[in-house]
C-alpha cells in the first residue's frame, strides 16, 4: 500500500509524553508511517516508541533540525508531517491534510496550535497568536514546528531544514518552500501542545524571546539565540 503521509517526530527525554502522542497516531485510517528520531534519550523514550512503530532511530547528534531531516530521509510518504512529541493532533487531522494537499499548488501547511490544558493567560495569548500567524502567512509564510506538513518533493528540493539554525528553523523552511508553491494555514484544524516551556520559563519570557529571534531573522537572517534549550 502506498503511504500518503509520513509523520516524523524528533525526541529527547520524551518518556512522559510520547505514548499519548503515538497512541493517537496509530489509530488513523488510512494508516500512516510513523518515524521517531531520538537524540540520545537516557529515559524510556525509545522503548515506549518501539511499542508503536518499527521506525525508531537514534542519532548521536542533538538538534531538532538534524533529527527532522534524518527522519525525512528515511520516510516514504509523499507528504511529510513534522510533529513534536508533546503535541496531540485532532482525530480528523489526516483527512484535513490530505484534503489540503489535493491542490497540487500546495507545498506546505500548518494549523492552529493551542494549549492542551491552558491557563487563562495562555488561552488568550494563543487565540491571538494563531490569528496573527493566519494573517501574517498571507504576506510571509510562517509556521511553528509543532505541526508542519510539507510535500516531500519540494522539501527535498530545498534541502530540508537548515541544521545551522538553533531555532526558527521551522519558519525558515516555511519561507523557503513557499517559493515553490503555496503555503497555507488550515484555519479549521487545531493541534494541542503541552505548556511545559511556558510553565517553566514564563509566558512573558518565552514570547519576548520568540519576538526578539523573529525580528533578528528579519533584519539579519539569523536568530539571537545560539542554542534552543530543551525544557523537560
Amino acid at each position: 500500500m502506498e503511504i500518503a503521509v509520513s509523520v516524523i517526530i524528533p525526541t529527547y527525554l520524551e518518556g512522559r509524553y510520547i505514548e499519548a502522542t503515538l497512541s493517537n497516531l496509530i489509530r488513523t485510517d488510512p494508516p500512516i508511517e510513523v518515524i521517531v528520531v531520538d537524540g540520545g534519550s537516557t529515559d524510556e523514550t525509545e522503548e515506549i516508541a518501539k511499542h508503536f512503530t518499527k521506525k525508531v532511530y537514534r542519532i548521536n547528534e542533538r538538534g531538532i533540525a538534524k533529527a527532522r531531516n534524518y527522519g525525512a530521509r528515511r520516510s516514504s510518504g509523499k507528504i511529510l508531517l513534522f510533529l513534536d512529541a508533546d503535541v496531540t493532533p485532532p482525530a480528523d487531522f489526516l483527512g484535513e491534510i490530505i484534503k489540503v494537499f489535493k491542490d497540487s499548488r500546495v507545498v506546505g501547511a500548518t494549523c492552529n496550535i493551542m494549549p492542551a490544558h491552558p491557563k487563562l493567560g495562555e488561552l488568550i495569548f494563543f487565540l491571538f497568536y494563531n490569528k496573527l500567524i493566519w494573517f501574517v502567512s498571507k504576506l510571509r509564510p510562517h509556521s511553528r514546528g509543532e505541526f508542519l506538513a510539507v510535500r516531500r518533493k519540494q522539501f527535498m528540493a530545498v534541502e530540508g531544514f537548515d541544521e545551522n539554525l538553533p531555532c526558527l528553523e521551522d519558519h525558515d523552511l516555511a519561507l523557503r518552500i513557499s517559493r515553490l508553491g503555496k503555503f497555507v494555514f488550515i484555519s479549521d484544524l487545531t493541534a494541542y501542545e503541552t505548556m511545559r516551556r511556558f510553565r517553566k520559563t514564563g509566558l512573558i519570557k518565552v514570547v519576548t524571546m520568540w519576538t526578539m529571534n523573529y525580528i533578528s531573522v528579519l533584519l539579519r537572517g539569523r536568530p539571537i539565540s545560539k542554542v534552543w534549550h530543551s525544557v523537560r
